[in-house]
């Protein structure tokens, strides 16, 4: 259910190798990139325009900037990278992939394999984030129009698509009507008659995340099992569970949510709709890269597997935001990500000296 934003002024592609690419324009992608361009590193950003939060009214949870409108908060978030040199290019990626990395002398292979981070960056990179010995890693991103550029490193926070159900009526109110974050969505939600559309075990704990925010909740089981003492849990709660099936949602006069209609007829009148939804991660275009990835518990979706700041398995190359933490608000993802700019910008400090050490030794002039 992407949601494109307005369209922005694209700055142009740059020639040559850049120190980092950024695949995804939200909260992590552009934090990362802040780090990254701050510390006098030349970065890109690709951005679709289809950041996961753009049906949303506002940014919650953000201090300081509670209630941000999501295109408000990102477009600052594109000017204050782009006021250190960022470059910002609205654009797809077809594809990324590793090319062949730039030559290391053997003088310095021992010190790119054993390199150390930077203290300053929080904590040591970890050994996966590590150069290989052979030489400084270079990848190839190739845009949907053709465009191509290489980095060094690349930083991915594509993020995430939330799945719904597949309730008639239901994802025309997605952003609004219809909810999955209490802390997102919930004190503008609060004490509304709200249903919760049960999707399997992680629907039971999102129920009481809910009954925190009001004292009308309905459970829709839809077909999950929901065993006795469950039940009894909802009912010292005052959580009335329904059983009969779901056919759709009903919609106002209004253009908002009137209610749920049963199988048998009735309408169970409610204004808002939560559902834990189905979370992928966004991989169009990655396959090339090799990333692992693993399955949510519960069956609610599949992520990026990620260690210390980020770093995964595939040297030069880190994940942030959503894409590796499906659960992550906005704050979370730009803090993911400006510590994954940090480690970033720690390696490319070893690798650059590295190189530099094996020019001064073999009487070259580096640039």
């Amino acid at each position: 259910m992407p949601v494109t934003t307005a369209a922005y002024a694209t700055d142009t592609l740059p020639g040559g190798t850049v120190d980092a690419v950024v695949i995804g324009g939200g909260a992590a992608g552009l934090n990362g990139a802040l780090m990254l361009a701050r510390s006098r590193r030349s970065v890109v950003v690709i951005d679709s325009g289809t950041p996961r939060n753009a049906p949303a009214e506002g940014v919650h949870g953000l201090l300081g900037l509670d209630g941000t409108p999501p295109a408000e908060l990102y477009e600052r978030g594109r000017e204050e990278v782009r006021r250190y040199g960022g470059v910002i290019v609205s654009g797809e990626v077809a594809s990324a992939e590793p090319a062949a990395p730039s030559a290391l002398p053997a003088s310095s292979a021992s010190s790119a394999s054993s390199a150390e981070g930077d203290p300053s960056a929080g904590n040591a990179p970890s050994a996966e984030a590590t150069p290989p010995a052979e030489g400084d890693p270079r990848f190839t991103v190739t845009l949907a129009d053709g465009r191509t550029l290489t980095a060094r490193r690349l930083l991915v926070a594509t993020g995430l698509r939330d799945v719904l159900p597949d309730v008639p009526g239901l994802a025309e109110h997605w952003g609004h009507g219809v909810v999955h974050c209490p802390y997102c969505h919930g004190w503008e939600v609060r004490d509304e008659p709200i249903g919760v559309l049960a999707v399997g075990p992680a629907s039971v704990h999102h129920a009481l995340l809910f009954r925190q925010l009001t004292d009308d909740l309905v459970y829709f089981t839809r077909g999950t099992e929901l065993d006795e003492d469950t039940r009894t849990r909802f009912a010292a709660r005052d959580i009335r569970v329904v059983d009969t099936p779901v056919e759709e949602v009903v919609r106002a006069d209004d253009g908002g949510i009137a209610g749920v209609r049963l199988a048998d007829g009735q309408v169970v009148a409610r204004s808002v709709l939560a559902v834990a939804t189905l979370m992928r991660a966004r991989t169009e275009g990655l396959e090339g890269l090799g990333l692992p990835i693993e399955d949510l518990p519960d069956g609610m979706g599949r992520r990026f597997a990620s260690g210390m700041a980020g770093a995964t398995d595939v040297p030069g190359v880190w994940v942030a935001g959503n894409a590796t933490d499906p659960t992550a608000q906005v704050g979370a993802a730009a803090a993911a990500g400006a510590l994954a700019g940090a480690h970033i910008n720690a390696l490319l400090a070893i690798a650059d000296t590295d190189a530099a050490l094996a020019a001064a030794k073999s009487g070259a002039t580096t640039v």
